[in-house]
């Protein structure tokens, strides 16, 4: 009885703790992992919506409600956005599915209106919120699982200059993606867009901000402004009372979050 009860209790333990893990990738050797992705939506619930039906789980961390896909958390507040992605640094950000024919099929279905792939492209097609968050979407039959995420792509005036800042400030490795300058996080591609003019930066539109979680936030925190990052505010709690939060804005106009325990 007593092997039984410790198989039972050790069995009840690997449920609860696989899938705290598994919400994000686990930080490198900087501390930085992707975090989320935080949405401003006229229609609060058809956007939280549109975000399940792509695949994702709602789930709650005290008064945080998100929306989890493996490898990061979405977050929607309502409000009236100043404009969608497209004219933003932020010009989408996408996801990996295995299966894009299947996919695209299902959503289909589930009434969301996708985007066929540039130039005929089989592998990739695209969709927007409402408000004009624009999501990628591209296929990787290797990954385990349907849908995860996969990077940020910004489209900014200086590609050198930024991929070299979250080299530097978050231990992004710089690399390529197909034709364009890229940095790898544990869990996102950052990948940098050449374009000509200045795009206006995250903050209030339809993609407010980025997010990244943080092993030992103030330490973090300490390390970016002795280099000279400012941050926009100390270091507080989140609503939920337990999660670490502050804030940042990158020298092209991004607008970041840095957490300390965002997953539930």
């Amino acid at each position: 009885m007593t092997i039984r009860l410790l198989l039972v209790s050790c069995l009840a333990l690997l449920l609860w703790t696989t899938p705290a893990r598994a919400q994000l990738v686990t930080p490198g050797e900087g501390g930085v992992t992707m975090g989320h992705v935080h949405l401003v939506a006229r229609d609060l619930e058809g956007t939280r919506k549109l975000l399940i039906a792509l695949g994702g789980t709602p789930v709650a961390n005290g008064s945080l409600q998100m929306i989890r896909f493996p490898g990061v958390f979405l977050l929607v507040r309502q409000a009236e956005p100043t404009g969608g992605t497209l004219g933003s640094v932020v010009n989408h950000f996408g996801f990996h599915v295995k299966d894009i024919k299947a996919s695209v099929t299902k959503w289909q279905a589930a009434g969301l209106m996708i985007e066929p792939g540039n130039n005929g492209r089989v592998d990739q097609a695209w969709l927007n919120t409402a408000d004009g968050a624009r999501i990628e979407i591209l296929e990787d039959t290797s990954i385990a699982e349907p849908i995860r995420m996969h990077h940020i792509h910004w489209n900014i005036v200086a590609v050198p200059e930024m991929q070299a800042w979250y080299a530097k400030h978050f231990g992004a490795v710089p690399g390529k993606r197909g034709q364009f300058d890229a940095a790898d996080l544990p869990g996102v591609n950052l990948t940098f867009g050449k374009v000509d003019a200045t795009n206006a930066g995250t903050r209030g539109r339809a993609l407010d901000h980025i997010g990244f979680e943080v092993r030992n936030l103030a330490q973090f925190i300490a390390r970016l402004e002795a280099a000279g990052v400012k941050m926009e505010g100390p270091m507080r709690k989140a609503g939920n009372g337990t999660t670490s939060i502050a804030f940042l804005t990158d020298p092209w106009g991004t607008y970041i979050e840095l957490t300390e325990g965002l997953a539930p």
